[in-house]
């Protein structure tokens, strides 16, 4: 027996998420979450491991439908199926970037959702088998890693963070998100002391990985200070194009 579908719901509206909740349910999907932001929804992307994502376009905030789905998909090729009330020409182009499995208009119907959702689940198992490798790895083994990860936007603003990185980084999951990452950490040298040149930055400049294997420490907010070791590369789409940069950071162990 087939598993039941996992869908993720990302809408600002809660009469728009409890009329798709409930129309999903009555065809036997399994909503495992709903969020309301696109911010949120990278994370809980994430850590939902959800079969399919369902974009409202127009979400409030700071990150809108659009570029959210984009980095659900380049990152971690979790498939989406948008809904909108918009026909604006300008936006279903930007669409195309996160490679949708399809487009809902509001109102819509019970059939016209669940043909949707039938036919991108197929469709992505399908095209599953020619997709390469996650551009920023196995987002379960991500979330389950013991090393701080962070994704940053072209910008260096956070728009990813694991479990451990909240615990490395010593502050509430809500103030981290999309904040610049300087914001977050103090990567320092500890040989002269004082704060290196933006790793974010040269990652972009340069698209290629930076790393710092020794004599290295992050300063968090809070003033705790730990040895550790850093790599920074970028991560591009499919076409080869930087979308994000990656930090990992390993905290080292001191002899007592």
């Amino acid at each position: 027996m087939s598993p039941i579908p996992r869908i993720l719901i990302v809408d600002d509206d809660p009469i728009i998420t409890k009329l798709i909740s409930i129309m999903l349910q009555k065809k036997n999907y399994n909503v495992v979450g709903v969020v309301a932001s696109g911010e949120e929804s990278i994370l809980k992307a994430a850590e939902l491991n959800p079969d399919l994502v369902i974009m409202d376009v127009s979400l409030a905030g700071e990150m809108d439908g659009l570029d959210a789905a984009h980095y659900i998909f380049q990152l971690f090729q979790y498939p989406i199926i948008f809904i909108t009330a918009t026909s604006e020409e300008e936006l279903f182009e930007r669409a195309k970037f996160s490679q949708p499995y399809g487009i809902i208009f509001k109102p819509f119907t019970m059939l016209e959702l669940s043909t949707n959702v039938d036919l991108a689940i197929y469709n992505h198992g399908n095209r599953c088998k020619t997709l390469e490798n996650y551009p920023a790895g196995d987002p379960k083994k991500i979330m389950e890693a013991l090393e701080a990860v962070f994704i940053t936007d072209k910008r260096g603003r956070i728009i990813f963070f694991n479990p451990y990185a909240t615990w490395f980084a010593d502050i509430p999951q809500e103030r981290i998100l999309m904040k610049h990452w300087r914001e977050i950490l103090m990567i320092i040298s500890d040989q002269k002391e004082e704060e290196i040149p933006d790793p974010v930055e040269e990652v972009v400049r340069q698209m290629a990985g930076v790393t710092y294997e020794s004599n290295t420490s992050v300063v968090t907010t809070t003033s705790k200070r730990r040895k550790v070791s850093i790599a920074v590369r970028p991560v591009k789409d499919d076409h080869d194009k930087l979308i994000a940069v990656l930090l990992s950071i390993k905290e080292k162990k001191t002899m007592p």
